[in-house]
């Protein structure tokens, strides 16, 4: 049986890949960072019904030493380094702390694969934040980089630091650069869960107006669920790389915004507000992939449409907080995350804490 250690193991992309993993067969080992809120923090997990099927470890991305007892421990075969201050906004108001993590975290859980197990093969989470003032219409492995916020000059640090260990020491290490990828996992500090959240609360009389910041940034979404599949077929080739992973499509978040709302039969436009507060010191306006290598390559594609993913995610929100108004904290049972093929109509319950769990998560 393989082995696979996941940093960030209890984030939207962890959880769906504990859950890819252990139906690969897999044993998976999901580094967990001692937190406060630690009776919250598998609640992506616990809601994917894989909760107990994950060993949790107590390790953390600034101390090098506690990443090296724990690969010593577990000698895994793959290593997945999710972990991250992944919240852009928040970075400004914390960047060092935003650079300790995301950027020499990934440095230090690189270094410890290096020192106690070089064979196994290592991925790192890169974004396409990296782009940032973009230097081309649509984005691939070979567009240069220029970060607009302190998150994406960490993250352009980790993804070097990756290609370095790979061509200095010979190292099975790849990043996938990953456009903006959502589900009902999504923290509700992001933007596309804060519109379905505000669309749940509005549906249900529970708001009546959701206050935004520039609608007119376009992003190029998908769904995790999607994404971590190309993660892990990263892992299986014979040779490291980097890749794109992106659907090819841009949208707006003012079309987000139609799309989400028409999933509840609302008109966003009698809803939605702007305030200059939330715009960010310095925006990304345009981001949009092309991932025609890894389509060539790994044989990847995104399956899950835009439509599809904006009414897993409304429905998802209108689940929690009519489990809270009747007073529950978790949903009845657990369910397993709807694929493509199942119909839009038709989501798992989420439960009700899942709207606390904070973005960071190292």
């Amino acid at each position: 049986m393989r082995t696979a250690l996941i940093t960030g193991v209890t984030g939207q992309d962890g959880a769906y890949l504990a859950q890819l993993l252990l139906d690969e067969g897999y044993r998976v080992i999901g580094l967990m960072r001692r937190s406060a809120s630690s009776d919250v923090v598998g609640e992506r997990l616990r809601w994917l019904g894989v909760l107990d099927r994950v060993e949790l470890v107590d390790a953390n991305l600034i101390d090098l030493s506690s990443l090296i007892r724990v690969i010593e421990q577990h000698q895994p075969d793959e290593v997945y380094n999710l972990a991250a201050q992944s919240f852009v906004a928040a970075s400004w108001q914390q960047p060092l702390l935003t650079g300790t993590v995301t950027g020499l975290g990934a440095a230090n859980v690189l270094e410890a694969v290096r020192i106690v197990r070089p064979k196994a093969r290592f991925y790192q989470a890169s974004s396409s934040e990296m782009y940032g003032l973009i230097q081309a219409p649509v984005q691939d492995e070979h567009t240069p980089f220029y970060p607009r916020s302190p998150y994406a000059a960490a993250k352009l640090y980790a993804h070097w630091m990756t290609v370095n260990y790979r061509e200095s020491f010979g190292l099975h290490a790849s990043s996938g650069i990953l456009f903006n990828h959502e589900s009902p996992l999504r923290g509700i500090e992001f933007v596309t869960r804060k519109i379905t959240d505000g669309v749940a609360r509005i549906k249900l009389g529970l708001a009546t107006e959701l206050t935004l910041g520039n609608l007119d940034a376009k992003r190029d979404w998908g769904h995790a669920r999607d994404y971590v599949r190309a993660m892990w077929r990263m892992l299986q080739q014979d040779e490291a790389s980097d890749y794109v992973v992106a659907t090819g499509r841009t949208t707006t978040i003012r079309e987000f915004c139609r799309i989400a709302f028409e999933c509840a039969d609302l008109d966003w436009q009698r809803h939605v507000r702007t305030s200059a507060s939330l715009v960010r010191p310095a925006e990304v306006d345009v981001l949009q992939g092309n991932a025609d290598k890894a389509r060539r390559v790994l044989g990847w594609v995104a399956e899950t449409s835009l439509e599809q993913m904006a009414a897993e995610m409304v429905e998802a929100d209108l689940a929690r907080h009519r489990a809270r108004a009747r007073g529950l904290t978790q949903p009845a049972a657990h369910a397993p995350a709807r694929g493509p093929s199942q119909p839009a109509g038709v989501a798992p319950q989420q439960p009700a804490g899942l709207g606390l769990i904070q973005p960071a998560e190292a």
